[in-house]
């Protein structure tokens, strides 16, 4: 008798990386991105996103936000893992003791600007998420659109503020 096993899903399969040149230095992009509030003027699935009272870019520092894909809305607290200015920020959705997916922030000078990297992984398996190989695979290819628009919309958003008169 033969019995066919699915294999399991590991979710150190399900991530990505994008990256932009963006016309400021690190330090600038830094303070950009490590103000989550911000993100909503770049990204086209993260709105009202604000960090708990009293708390800022400082590992273990919790936010909020409110997130959009399609048709389904849904809000989430994060973590922040790491806020090592001027080159890396990074957070944990659901946070750093049990969270489900990774957001990391690198930023590098080039020039007169920046090379930003964007991260995301998944850390682990969660219904909420997906549970077969492909919902969890079109979850990542729609998040690794999300971060290409994001980062596209930072340089604009960038230069068109370094153009101004």
């Amino acid at each position: 008798m033969t019995t066919d096993t699915v294999p399991a899903l590991d979710p150190a399969t399900f991530t990505f990386t994008r990256r932009a040149w963006v016309p400021a230095p690190p330090p600038v992009v830094y303070d950009l991105v490590s103000d989550v509030a911000k993100i909503e003027l770049w990204s086209p699935t993260a709105s009202r996103v604000r960090y708990d009272d009293g708390a800022g870019p400082v590992p273990g520092a919790w936010f909020g936000g409110h997130n959009r894909r399609g048709e389904r809305e849904w809000d989430t607290r994060s973590q922040v893992r790491t806020a090592d200015a001027p080159a890396e920020f990074a957070f944990v959705v659901g946070g750093l003791d049990d969270g489900i997916v990774r957001w990391r922030w690198l930023i590098a000078a080039d020039g007169p600007g920046s090379i930003v990297t964007q991260e995301w992984q998944l850390l682990r398996l969660d219904p909420v998420l997906g549970s077969t190989a492909g919902e969890l695979a079109a979850l990542r290819d729609d998040m690794a659109a999300s971060a290409e628009t994001t980062l596209i919309a930072l340089g604009r958003w960038l230069h068109e503020r370094a153009t101004k008169p």
